[in-house]
């Protein structure tokens, strides 16, 4: 496996938060690292003003996935539903690719997700128009609440690792 992020290392590559506010939404949210060397996505979703999303993002200089079949992530959720999303290049709107998870409260879970699992999307619609994600292009990965569902959300991200084929399949 290859390790994309890993919040207990040093160093981590900085992350940027991108609300609804862009629309005029109300929703509010952080990202920081905790002592226990986990990623902190914390907020508050409002629907309020047409709002409804949280999200957090990196960019990466060269993150060549060639070879690779997909993610193994690690996260502490609440029970709510976020998206993993990579984008293909450096703009800070436009298509990112999505896949959705689940989370149960409380509980540390490692979840697989291939790159093929991942569909195109621009502002919460799915485009069918589009290829796949190639992961030899990936310049930036983030995180995302959008389940329509008012209050308060925590995800916790130990790590996100790309993974060869054989490491994704269900055992």
């Amino acid at each position: 496996m290859k390790v994309i992020v890993d919040f207990a290392e040093p160093g981590s590559i900085p992350w940027s938060i991108v609300n609804d506010g862009v629309m005029g939404g109300r929703s509010t949210s952080k990202m920081e690292i905790s002592e226990g060397g986990s990623a902190l996505f914390e907020g508050i979703v409002s629907l309020e003003n047409n709002g409804g999303f949280a999200s957090t993002r990196a960019a990466f200089q060269s993150l060549n996935l060639s070879g690779y079949a997909g993610v193994i992530l690690k996260v502490r959720g609440d029970g709510r539903r976020y998206q993993l999303r990579f984008r293909m290049d450096d703009a800070s709107d436009g298509v990112a690719y999505r896949a959705a998870f689940d989370t149960i409260t409380g509980e540390w879970l490692e979840l697989k997700i291939r790159f093929a699992d991942f569909q195109p999307s621009f502002r919460g619609s799915v485009l069918s128009d589009l290829g796949p994600l190639d992961p030899v292009r990936i310049r930036q990965m983030g995180f995302l609440i959008a389940d329509k569902k008012e209050g308060p959300f925590r995800l916790e991200i130990a790590w996100v690792k790309a993974a060869k084929e054989d490491a994704l399949a269900i055992r």
